[in-house]
């Protein structure tokens, strides 16, 4: 089907985009989306603290405090204490951190609007129609079909 095959080119090209924007940043995918929330966050006015990008990022505490000193000695971001529990800590992008990813991803985000900006209402409509169902469609769980009559579905052996 056209559309699917044009999703894929999309999904395709837009890894390739993140793969020369990790390089480009010489950081990880997961690095990269790190600091891509905190900055999402900070222009939403939202606090993120370490349990917050875990859970986001989907990755243990440890692999969280592996990720957050990485950032902070690249100088990528920087922690401070809760303004209400001393015991929390807030995450933070630097102003470096901000320059890079807009120096670095501008200009493509900006090609992505004029593309969306294009689009008549009509459009914009079908197409936010089209990729929220698909999104539905996508995190739906999956669920193996048994055949009737071939014995119990498969389990997982541990």
């Amino acid at each position: 089907m056209r559309v699917l095959e044009s999703l894929r080119r999309f999904r395709a090209a837009d890894s390739a985009m993140r793969h020369r924007t990790q390089a480009e940043m010489d950081m990880n995918e997961t690095d990269l989306l790190a600091i891509r929330h905190l900055i999402a966050a900070e222009a939403r006015g939202s606090a993120v603290g370490p349990k917050d990008l875990s859970a986001v990022l989907g990755i243990s505490s440890a692999a969280t405090a592996k990720l957050l000193s990485r950032l902070v000695e690249s100088g990528h971001i920087r922690r401070e204490p809760h303004p209400s529990d001393r015991r929390a800590q807030l995450l933070h992008a630097t102003p470096g951190a901000h320059r890079e990813v807009r120096a670095t991803l501008s200009a493509m985000h900006g090609r992505m609007l004029d593309v969306a900006e294009g689009l008549s209402v009509a459009q914009q409509k079908a197409v936010i129609h089209f990729l929220d169902t698909l999104s539905l469609a996508v995190s739906a769980p999956v669920v193996t079909p048994r055949t009737p009559g071939r014995g119990p579905a498969p389990t997982l052996e541990r």
